[in-house]
């Protein structure tokens, strides 16, 4: 449940995110370690002198893209393996999808808002249990895409595939967790 997390996890993200992409059938257009143009462009407001192509872009710039868009500020304070999950899907998925999985596996109203209600209930919930119920959501979402554009199919294998490898090394930072005490 801290930071220092964010290393391991974005190893992990990336194994998954790959290098460079230009797919015309992705919507999220041209891509480099998963970040999109776009988001790049809009880095790069703020940050003088980088090249104009996310292809080019160094990787302190994408870690950092990734730590301040996706990461923060829910990743540090969740418990080990659960971090993960919602990190993997809040780049794949969106931040509020992220923050609404986890809040249905959680029991709590699934309003979006990460607040002290789930919190709370985080604290007191099987890790496991939320890791493997967010990846559930995931399957359901990716077969509902390929269910109203079949276009999508070329990727359902990727998608699950990822579903999965996510799903297993979240399970095992759980086993790995070592026990927090008061």
């Amino acid at each position: 449940m801290t930071d220092a997390n964010f290393p391991h996890c974005l190893q992990l993200l990336l194994v998954s995110e790959g290098g460079n992409d230009d797919d015309k059938d992705d919507p999220g257009g041209r891509t480099s370690r998963g970040i999109t143009q776009r988001e790049y462009d809009a880095y790069r407001l703020n940050h003088a002198n980088l090249s104009s192509d996310v292809w080019d872009a160094p990787q302190s710039a994408i870690e950092t893209i990734y730590n301040v868009s996706y990461w923060k500020p829910w990743c540090p304070q969740f418990p080990d393996g659960i971090d993960y999950v919602f990190f993997d899907v809040s780049v794949l998925h969106g931040p509020g999808k992220a923050a609404i999985w986890l809040q249905q596996a959680l029991g709590v109203t699934a309003d979006g808002h990460i607040g002290v209600i789930t919190l709370t209930r985080l604290k007191s919930a099987a890790p496991s249990e939320v890791i493997s119920t967010m990846t559930d959501f995931r399957r359901a979402h990716f077969k509902n895409i390929v269910a109203n554009k079949p276009t999508q199919q070329k990727w359902l294998k990727g998608w699950l595939a990822r579903a999965d490898r996510v799903e297993a090394d979240a399970l095992q930072m759980v086993r790995s967790a070592v026990p927090v005490t008061a």
